[in-house]
């Protein structure tokens, strides 16, 4: 053994100390990226859900690199015997040049701790929105949704953002508390349409396609209330009525799954055009300019009075 450390020491100018730190290293590294395999295939033979094999891989992925860094720093590091000693070095060292690799790492931390959102969830980061596809140490991937596409549907486009986000932007979830959002669909009809009418007929469209996700909703909300403070006192579609500049303007109101709401939409939309053709009494109402003569078009005892001395059909 002393010949070959001599060898090499002749050949590589290494001594026999750094020969044996550089061997040792290596052996940790082989024997942890070897438990690290096993423990891969077990799973993978195990389950084939592939929520579960992400998660193991990262789990795993983190220990023994964690461990790898511990074990093959002491090697090099004989000099400081105290691990709190060395790893205060390395942080100091670490915050000072890499301060937005530590930021990120602060964020990566906060995530797996707090969990403002895990894996597949639909989440919107500041300007940024999409569903969560990977967690890593220093970033987080989403699969876009939004932008130019309508009803927060997908784009196809893969997002990479710092883990720091999260500690500086807002971070809202759609699918964390009880994963139902609430959806409204405006629908304006003209003044003379017999908005009673189509009111009714609105709450009868939403509550066809809505209604069975309200009794859903709340057993989640019953479940949220645990972690956290939410409450509704109603959860069934409802219609609320408004009146705007061109007619008056009936809203559906109804929960429904993030990931749904354009095919929601759809259908009601479908629906209502449906219905509302077959109503003579009912037409929508766009942005028009008409003139409006109260005299002659207005209800009798809100006319206004027409001069003598001008015609009566002036």
């Amino acid at each position: 053994m002393e010949s070959i450390t001599q060898w090499i020491n002749n050949i590589t100018g290494l001594n026999p100390q750094l020969q044996s730190n550089l061997f040792t290293s290596v052996f940790i590294i082989f024997l942890l990226w070897l438990i690290r395999t096993i423990i891969i295939r077990i799973i993978w033979n195990k389950t084939e859900v592939v929520q579960q094999r992400y998660r193991w891989q990262k789990i795993t992925t983190y220990t023994t690199v964690t461990l790898g860094i511990l074990l093959v720093g002491r090697i090099w590091f004989e000099g400081i015997q105290s691990l709190a000693t060395f790893l205060g070095l390395v942080t100091a060292g670490l915050t000072i040049a890499l301060q937005d690799i530590v930021k990120s790492l602060a964020g990566w931390v906060f995530i797996l701790w707090r969990k403002p959102f895990s894996l597949g969830d639909r989440i919107q980061v500041g300007e940024h929105a999409g569903d969560v596809i990977d967690i890593r140490v220093f970033k987080f991937t989403m699969l876009e949704i939004g932008n130019w596409v309508d009803a927060d549907q997908s784009t196809g486009r893969m997002v990479h953002l710092p883990n720091s986000l999260v500690l500086t932007e807002v971070v809202a979830n759609y699918a964390q508390g009880f994963e139902f959002i609430w959806n409204e669909i405006p629908v304006l009809l003209t003044f003379e349409s017999n908005w009673k009418k189509a009111k009714e007929i609105l709450r009868r469209i939403v509550s066809k396609h809505a209604e069975h996700l309200s009794q859903s909703a709340e057993k989640r909300i019953k479940e949220a209330s645990k972690r956290f403070m939410i409450f509704y006192k109603a959860l069934t579609p409802i219609v609320y009525t408004t009146v705007k500049d061109s007619g008056v303007l009936l809203t559906l109101r109804y929960m429904i799954d993030p990931r749904r709401r354009r095919g929601s939409e759809e259908a009601i939309w479908e629906d209502i055009l449906t219905e509302f053709a077959a109503c003579d009494d009912i037409d929508f109402a766009y942005p028009t300019r008409r003139f409006y003569n109260n005299a002659l078009e207005g209800k009798p005892e809100a006319r206004a009075k027409v001069p003598e001395y001008l015609p009566k059909d002036s």
